[in-house]
């Protein structure tokens, strides 16, 4: 059985496969609102068979983004303009899924393709509107970054409200499953790594009080979605930094999300450094964040996704078949192939079982490809498509 097609359900959502188009970010929101842009790009992966279609993070406040050209969900008005994605996605076959984030003290910087860094006077000149990011503590990103407002008592309650209140927008929208983003130096990462937070209160110093505030928000959630709902989380396993979070804190930390009725952990890494920057610890390589899947998988006996730098059809394969994740989560290899599942499909001969190509194209590939295979030849040699740039 090849597991990378094998069908998986995660409380009362049924994924056709394996294959998860990955969060990212596209910057191209118009004041929070998806656009027709968003609607092509969601609905070409969905036609192109991934089990599982994730929306960009989505922002919990207006001044929660990480930019202006963040998609947000809070306030009713978005609610429409995703419901649009959530159909096209899902009459495709695939389940559609959304990730909920608040920026932090990474909030209001440049969109990715104009620098990533913070906002510049040109940047105000072109339009782009400038607000005061919040954090755990008044400690920035980077010297040259905005100092962040340390968020009061009165401040974490109404972030958590904001999270609850967006989850409960993308119920409406008909998304089939939440994922809190808790990873890359984001807010909820930010309380979780002492690289961030330096709060005194019962909101930081040991472990158990910087995973408080994320883990309150989770609980929140959890009793705000339907309970057939699914849950997921993505963390960063590691910051790649000495004296930063480990992957022993996040094994905890998983454990303690299995218990609130978390049904599977994302595992990314990294995001406390600025752009640009590097750090001795981080070698990146094909499948360099499985591991982290994998003993979380193993130790907090929870659901992984594996993500980073997976790109062939059998590499995806053989993490599923090692046990070490539970889903594959592509996000450029995507962006490159649009069609990797379906291509992915042809390469172990599910053409035809799996039946996954659009009826448009599946009866003049079933006529090609039936010649070429008559002459030992494939349709679809993925072997031979050109790797993605690192």
């Amino acid at each position: 059985m090849v597991k990378l097609f094998e069908k998986v359900s995660f409380r009362g959502v049924e994924l056709s496969n394996r294959i998860v188009v990955s969060p990212m970010g596209m910057y191209s929101a118009e004041q929070g609102n998806v656009t027709l842009f968003h609607l092509v790009h969601y609905g070409k992966f969905a036609m192109g068979g991934a089990g599982l279609v994730f929306v960009e993070q989505t922002s919990v406040s207006r001044t929660g983004r990480i930019t202006n050209g963040d998609p947000g969900l809070w306030e009713n008005g978005q609610i429409d303009g995703m419901r649009q994605i959530t159909q096209v996605i899902k009459s495709h076959g695939s389940k559609a899924a959304i990730q909920i984030n608040h920026g932090g003290r990474k909030s209001g910087q440049q969109r990715a393709f104009r620098g990533n860094g913070p906002l510049t006077d040109r940047d105000i000149e072109m339009g782009e509107e400038r607000w005061s990011p919040v954090g755990p503590s008044d400690v920035p990103l980077a010297d040259d970054w905005p100092t962040p407002q340390p968020l009061s008592h009165d401040g974490l309650v109404g972030v958590c409200n904001a999270f609850v209140a967006t989850a409960k927008r993308a119920v409406l929208a008909g998304f089939d499953i939440v994922e809190i983003h808790m990873a890359h130096g984001y807010l909820l990462q930010s309380f979780l790594s002492p690289l961030a937070n330096f709060r005194t209160d019962e909101y930081g110093g040991s472990l158990e009080n910087r995973m408080r505030f994320p883990l309150e928000v989770t609980k929140a959630v959890r009793a705000a979605i339907p309970a057939s709902m699914p849950l997921f989380v993505r963390i960063s396993a590691t910051d790649w930094i000495d004296g930063g979070w480990e992957i022993e804190d996040s094994v905890i930390f998983a454990r303690e999300l299995k218990a609130l009725g978390v049904d599977l952990v994302d595992c990314s890494t990294g995001g406390n450094l600025r752009s640009g920057s590097t750090n001795a610890n981080l070698k990146r390589g094909p499948g360099y964040q499985v591991a982290f899947a994998d003993q979380i998988r193993r130790e907090a006996g929870i659901s992984t996704g594996a993500v980073g730098m997976i790109r062939s059809p059998d590499f995806a394969e053989s993490i599923l078949q090692d046990e070490r994740a539970d889903l594959i989560f592509l996000a450029r290899q995507m962006l490159f192939n649009p069609f990797w599942a379906l291509h992915a499909a042809e390469h172990f001969g599910l053409t035809v079982d799996f039946g996954g190509w659009p009826e448009q194209y599946g009866w003049w590939l079933a006529k090609w490809g039936g010649a070429l295979r008559a002459n030992g030849e494939s349709p679809l040699d993925t072997a031979k498509l050109p790797k993605v740039a690192e």
